[in-house]
């Protein structure tokens, strides 16, 4: 069985909407997929909508939660949420306002390096949805500040860049505390390059944590192997997708682009039947 995990949508960063995340993903053979927009559930009453045009295509509603630890970030899907629960939304829309809050304040600092963004120009690009740095990068990229996206990250709004700016976020227990009340599944996304990563395991283990995600873009074959080792040492599932944004550039791997074991989904449809929780079909 195709499917892809790990997807965003115009609700957050994403480029495409909902809508037409789903219609790539029924184009290329997949058969379920997960809508996981950062701080953000915005997006899943659409896809699930939207899939009804193309059955037997699934789609489990979930969310990226951005949290941090000393010197980085941490980032917790969670699947098969109830993105109806109050405590989830209200706390998901103070994040985003919370990011809101940080663009702006990259924004001025990159006029004061002499880089005009226009603010206009960002709030559009969001589309309405929770506004990222990866918006920013692509005004940047539009006005010719940069010649490609990474670029922007790489000199200026990334961690240590010189118009870089924190934000409120949740703690990673935080977050998977958040996503075990919304009735979800918490996930660590994109773990290899964490610090201490079994050390952080042990405190999310503790608190709901139930997967780690290793089939993800960019991950070579040696990489895998050592999260799933991890994983089973922990006795934590195993997930997997793109992590398609939308925005093109060498480095993203399309919609369905990462070959995910079928075991992978088993184990998190098993998880979510425990948990009386379901996949949203048609």
């Amino acid at each position: 069985m195709k499917a892809d995990f790990h997807l965003h949508t115009t609700a957050s960063d994403g480029r495409f909407s909902p809508e037409k995340v789903v219609q790539l993903a029924a184009e290329r053979g997949l058969e379920v997929i997960a809508i996981t927009d950062h701080d953000s559930v915005a997006g899943v009453i659409a896809a699930v909508k939207a899939a009804e045009s193309f059955p037997p295509l699934k789609v489990i509603p979930g969310v990226e939660i951005n949290t941090d630890i000393p010197n980085g970030e941490v980032h917790i899907l969670g699947y098969f949420i109830d993105y109806r629960s109050q405590e989830l939304r209200q706390t998901l829309h103070r994040l985003r306002q919370a990011r809101r809050r940080r663009a702006r304040k990259i924004v001025a600092k990159l006029a004061q390096l002499g880089i005009e963004v226009e603010w206009e120009r960002v709030k559009e690009l969001s589309a309405g949805g929770s506004i990222g740095r990866p918006h920013i990068a692509q005004a940047m990229l539009e006005q010719g500040y940069i010649s490609r996206l990474q670029e922007a990250f790489n000199r200026y709004i990334g961690r240590y860049g010189p118009a870089y700016v924190e934000r409120e976020r949740l703690s990673p227990v935080g977050a998977v505390k958040l996503v075990a009340k919304a009735g979800g599944l918490p996930v660590l996304a994109h773990p290899a390059g964490i610090d201490n990563l079994e050390e952080l395991l042990e405190q999310l283990i503790a608190e709901g944590l139930v997967g780690l995600e290793a089939y993800y873009n960019g991950y070579g074959q040696r990489t895998v192997k050592f999260l799933v080792n991890i994983a089973d040492k922990h006795g934590l599932i195993i997930t997997g997708g793109s992590d398609f944004h939308g925005f093109g550039g060498g480095n993203e791997t399309p919609v369905g682009g990462r070959d995910i074991p079928s075991v992978c989904l088993e184990q998190l449809v098993a998880l979510a039947e425990q948990s009386w929780a379901k996949v949203v079909t048609q």
